[in-house]
């Protein structure tokens, strides 16, 4: 696992935070092995070929899932953004939460279905579908 997101998820403040960021960053080590993952705008994001696809963050309700490309993927358990992007996420604030079934369906819907957000600026807030 990279060491700057070990370090995120030992600075949260609860065990049960802690354990969240923790399952999830190892699952998606795991179903993502091709992905790197890195500290983006201060949250664990992993990438596929340079383009945001899945990360975590810390909210006030609970630690937040979020798919880059999740408002495609059909799945009622993500809540679509608000935004003019193509993003969803889901909440967890306990660690028994995390269904790892649906987590490897949407890993494995995050390769196939992806917009390109990694050229978003570049076409001035267009974005456009990869796959």
């Amino acid at each position: 696992m990279n060491t700057d997101i070990e370090s995120y998820n030992e600075k949260q403040a609860s065990p049960e935070e802690q354990s969240i960021c923790q399952m999830l960053a190892q699952a998606i080590d795991q179903l993502l092995p091709e992905a790197e993952s890195k500290i983006w705008h201060s949250h664990p994001v992993w990438f596929l070929d340079g383009n945001p696809t899945v990360g975590y963050s810390k909210q006030k309700a609970g630690i937040r899932l979020m798919f880059w490309s999740g408002a495609s993927f059909e799945e009622d358990r993500l809540l679509p953004g608000t935004g003019k992007f193509k993003d969803a996420s889901i909440f967890f604030t306990h660690s028994d939460e995390i269904k790892m079934t649906d987590l490897k369906r949407w890993i494995k819907k995050s390769k196939s279905i992806q917009w390109d957000y990694k050229n978003v600026a570049k076409r001035k807030g267009k974005l456009e579908r990869l796959k």
